[in-house]
Parts: C-alpha cells; sequence; structure tokens
C-alpha cells in the first residue's frame, strides 16, 4: 500500500471518527453540534424558551426567534431553582431503608440551577437521520413541582432498550419553572394571567418538539408524553387543558405515579403568594408582582425556601402546585373529566404499592387518633364537617396491620399512627385520582393500569414514591414495556406478560414483583370503598 493511499485512508477515518464523535443537526439556519455515546448522539442543554429572567420573571415563556447562529449542546444545562429539600431522617431506621433514602436524595440534588434553565435534550439512535421518522417518548421529570431536573435521569438507556428491541425511539427531557418561580398563586398572578407557569414551559417544549423533532430524526406525529410523580401529574393536566384538545403536540401518554390530584383554584395559593412578598420586603410596593420580578435571584430563592415543602409537616399539601387559572386549567381536574374534556388518546397510568411512606416522616410526631384527626382537620379538610373526619378515620383506621407499606401486619410502625397516615397520604394524592380517572375513561379510550410491588420488604418504606422508576431508567421489564406503548400505543409483546386493558367491568392490573416471578395479573379492586370515599370528599374541599 503506498503512502499516499494510507494516508488517504487514515484521513477517512479520521473524518468518520471526527463525525461520530460530533453529530450535528441543522435547525432553522444554525448548526448544533452534539456528543456521540455508544450507541446513541446526544443533544444537551438546547434552549427551548427565551431566558426567563430580568423582566420575563414570572411571565409566560417566550418563544425563542428562529435559530441563525451555531452553538455547542454537549452539556446539560442548569436545572431551574431549586427549593431547599430536606427529607427528615429517623434515628433507628435500618441501614437498607436509609440507604434507599439517600439514593432518592441525591438522585434530585443538582449541582447547577440558575434561573436560565428553559432547556431540553434530545437523545437519538446514532444511526438516527431526518428520513428515519421514529417515534418521539418526551420525559417530564417529577419532584413535586418544587425540585428535580432532567440530568437526574439517563435516557441513553431508554433508547438503547429500544433499539434492543428493534423499535428505536427518540428521547426528549425538558426543564420547566419550578415551586415559586414555576406556580405562583394569587389574586394578583390571576389578574396578570400568568398562572401555571411551570406548565406552560412544557407545552412551549412540546411545540419545540413538533417544530424541530424531525432533524433529530423523529416523527412530530407521533409523541408520547411520559412522567413521574409531578411530571406524571402534569402529563394529566395536558390532557385536560385547551377543552381535551392536544393540538397534535402527542397521541399517548405515559404516567407513572400521578394523575389528576384535586387542586383548586389559584386564589387558594394566596397565602403562600403573601407571605413570598413579605419575606421579600415587598408588601409596600404599589406592584407587589413587579416588586417580585425585581428582587435579586438568591433573595427570591432564599423566600421561597421558607415556603412548606413536600417534606414539610402538611406534606403533599403543597405551596406551589398547578391550580385552576381560568386559562391552562378552566375548572378542577375532576370536573374538567366529568365534563369529557381529556384528550382522547391511548394512556397508562400506575402507582407503586406504598406510595404514602415516604411522605409520611414529617408527621412522626403524630402518635394519637386525636392527634390525627387534628391533623387531617387542620390540613386537609379545614372546612369539612367533623362527621366527615370521623368517617374518613374509619376507612384508615390505627390498626397498624391495614397501614402501608401494605400487607406486612405489625411491622414497620415506626410510631403508632405512622401506617396510617402513609396509607392516607399514598391514597389521597396518587390511588384515588388515578382510580377515578381509570373509571371516568373506560371504555372511551385504551387504558392499561399496574402497581409496582418491587422492594415490597425494605424496611419501612416498602414500595415506595418513585421506586418504580428503577424498573424503567434501570432497563428492566417496565422500560420494555414503555418502548413497545411509544411504538405501537400497546405495551404488549415479546416475552414480558402479556398486560390487559384496563376496563370498570374488568379492571386488570399488572403487578411488578420481586422475584422469579418478575409480572402477574391482578384487579383494581383494593380499598376501592376507601378511595371512592375520598374522591367525593376531595371534589368539596380541593386544595
Amino acid at each position: 500500500m503506498s503512502q499516499a493511499v494510507l494516508s488517504l485512508l487514515l484521513a477517512g477515518l479520521a473524518y468518520l471518527l471526527g463525525n461520530r464523535s460530533s453529530p450535528t443537526v441543522t435547525l432553522d439556519s444554525a448548526t448544533v453540534t452534539g456528543l456521540s455515546s455508544g450507541s446513541v448522539n446526544e443533544f444537551l442543554g438546547i434552549p427551548f424558551a427565551q431566558p426567563p429572567t430580568g423582566q420575563l420573571r414570572f411571565q409566560l415563556p417566550q418563544a425563542l426567534p428562529p435559530h441563525n447562529a451555531s452553538f455547542s449542546a454537549t452539556a446539560y444545562g442548569p436545572t431551574c431553582p431549586q427549593r431547599a429539600k430536606k427529607i427528615p431522617i429517623v434515628s433507628g431506621l435500618p441501614a437498607e431503608a436509609l440507604g434507599y433514602l439517600a439514593r432518592f436524595d441525591s438522585s434530585t440534588v443538582t449541582a447547577l440551577a440558575a434561573e436560565d434553565c428553559l432547556t431540553l435534550n434530545v437523545i437519538a439512535p446514532s444511526d438516527a437521520t431526518p428520513d428515519s421518522k421514529l417515534p418521539v417518548v418526551v420525559w417530564i421529570h417529577g419532584g413535586g413541582f418544587e425540585i428535580g431536573g432532567t440530568s437526574g435521569y439517563n435516557g441513553t438507556v431508554i433508547v438503547d432498550k429500544a433499539v434492543s428491541l428493534s423499535l428505536p425511539v427518540i428521547y426528549v427531557s425538558i426543564n420547566y419553572r419550578l415551586n415559586a418561580f414555576g406556580f405562583l398563586a394569587g389574586q394578583e398572578v390571576k389578574d396578570a394571567g400568568i398562572g401555571n407557569l411551570g406548565l406552560r414551559d412544557q407545552r412551549l417544549a412540546l411545540y419545540w418538539v413538533q417544530k424541530y423533532i424531525n432533524a433529530f430524526g423523529g416523527d412530530p406525529t407521533k409523541v408520547t408524553i411520559w412522567g413521574e410523580s409531578a411530571g406524571s401529574m402534569s402529563s394529566a393536566l395536558h390532557m385536560v387543558t385547551n377543552d381535551g384538545n392536544p393540538d397534535g403536540l402527542f397521541r399517548a401518554a405515559f404516567m407513572q405515579s400521578g394523575t389528576l390530584f384535586p387542586v383548586g383554584d389559584i386564589l387558594q395559593g394566596q397565602k403562600y403568594y403573601d407571605a413570598l412578598v413579605s419575606e421579600t420586603r415587598c408588601s409596600s410596593a404599589s406592584d407587589t408582582l413587579q416588586c417580585l420580578r425585581e428582587v435579586p435571584y438568591e433573595t427570591l430563592l432564599d423566600a421561597v425556601n421558607q415556603s412548606p415543602s413536600a417534606f414539610s409537616y402538611q406534606s403533599t399539601v403543597l405551596a406551589w402546585q398547578p391550580r385552576v387559572d381560568g386559562v391552562f386549567l378552566t375548572d378542577e381536574p375532576r370536573k374538567l373529566v366529568e365534563q369529557g374534556s381529556v384528550a382522547d388518546v391511548p394512556f397508562v397510568n400506575g402507582v407503586c404499592d406504598d406510595e404514602g411512606t415516604l411522605f409520611s416522616f414529617a408527621t412522626l410526631n403524630i402518635t394519637t387518633d386525636a392527634q390525627f384527626e387534628e391533623y387531617l382537620q387542620t390540613y386537609r379538610f379545614p372546612e369539612a364537617p367533623p362527621t366527615t373526619i370521623q368517617e374518613l378515620m374509619e376507612f384508615y383506621p390505627a390498626n397498624i396491620s391495614q397501614g402501608a407499606p401494605f400487607d406486612t401486619g405489625v411491622l414497620n410502625a415506626v410510631t403508632p399512627q405512622f401506617k396510617r397516615i402513609a396509607a392516607f397520604q399514598g391514597d389521597i394524592t396518587f390511588e384515588a385520582p388515578r382510580r377515578f380517572l381509570l373509571q371516568q375513561r373506560s371504555g372511551k379510550q385504551p387504558l392499561w393500569t399496574y402497581v409496582s410491588k418491587r422492594l415490597k420488604t425494605l424496611p419501612v418504606l416498602g414500595s415506595f414514591h418513585s421506586s418504580d422508576l428503577l424498573n424503567v431508567y434501570g432497563g428492566e421489564d417496565m422500560a420494555s414495556y414503555l418502548v413497545r406503548f411509544v411504538n405501537n400505543l400497546d405495551p404488549n409483546g415479546g416475552t414480558d406478560l402479556y398486560w390487559p386493558q384496563y376496563t370498570t367491568g374488568k379492571p386488570h392490573m399488572l403487578e411488578f414483583l420481586d422475584g422469579s416471578i418478575p409480572q402477574a395479573l391482578t384487579e383494581d379492586t383494593y380499598r376501592v370503598e376507601a378511595t371512592e370515599f375520598l374522591m367525593n370528599v376531595m371534589l368539596g374541599y380541593s386544595l
């Protein structure tokens, strides 16, 4: 072989390797350079909106003009401002439980947060081209509308799983404004028309996907929205906004541990707005909302951190959450469902068996029936008559063998009321709304539901909230069901157990289990009377 030929071959190899290490896409007139990582290409930290800073703080997200300058997309962007998080750690917990709590804590810790945070990430098979027309799954992270970001979730696992099943997909993950930055509430917010900014951010990101995902190899007509916890609740809210018209933004939804929870009018968040105004010394301003736009970032964040969190005493009674604003949410979610204002798309909605344990460590000082009754009356149903509270306590008795972690007998009773509170917290926030949505939509669209009972033997926590993320981001069987659903609008196929659709006549439910039998079929009939009672009470006393 001549030196000239060898030089040409080496140059060609260098060119190919260079292209492999630096994949590019064209957005408008800009070249965007990403990363090559094994069998996937990653494009990270792509802005989808103007920075919500300065006078755009507490404003609707603004679309970007067409891209006209090339840029690198090789690192995750900052997460949106995070509320300080502190999960109460109970002394004396078994080491295994402490280990999982620490793991959960670290999974939502982010090294860098900033107001300029409205970015998304696209991960695609390395051989995807604009002609590939692959289905797209859009991940909306959880975190109680207070914490979290995209960098804590490894989307390459999903893309690799899809490729291994010969069902390739494009993975997109999005940041959105959190806590007060994204979910400010009150009269001033309503008057300005800026409610539910975090959901509006998500919506704008979905429009970005429609406009640009073809460049990465995706098909904008085959988008599935997917989320967990607050991300799952967000997905459900996208299904009921706009009179139930998805506007072509998605054709299916996959929801883990979250659905249409009972939020009330935006004015019910007034006390949190007023506290924020007071903490930032904006009380004397003639325009408190404008004052909040102008206070220094750190001052505002410090004020946010004074508000209750999902791990505070009031637990899942969130200070910063979606609320009925008359625009994005025109009515309470339950009423929208009853009106038929629901996107007519296939969806999956599942839960973990012991959703409430994680949120019940802040109430360990509740040790008597009277204290539990006071908690319910004060924080959950302040306007409910005592007879309603008493009836609720009968559905959630002090008998520890009936509490969560469920089916663990007398074990895991950290206090005499812990398992009772954990059962209540899980059902009111996750189980009851999930079952209500399924029952309302039965026979109207394809539905599937599941319960994850993995880690059931984990002391105190059991199959705790978010534990099913291990099933999917760990590349396990739930990832396979997800990929098939994104491709075929049906989770079935391969060697996994057949997963029948849910109907009220046949309420099939898939169980994810530990041990030699990883999946089983059951019926979604546990604690039906209790969850029905909860939904009826919540209709009259939304938060």
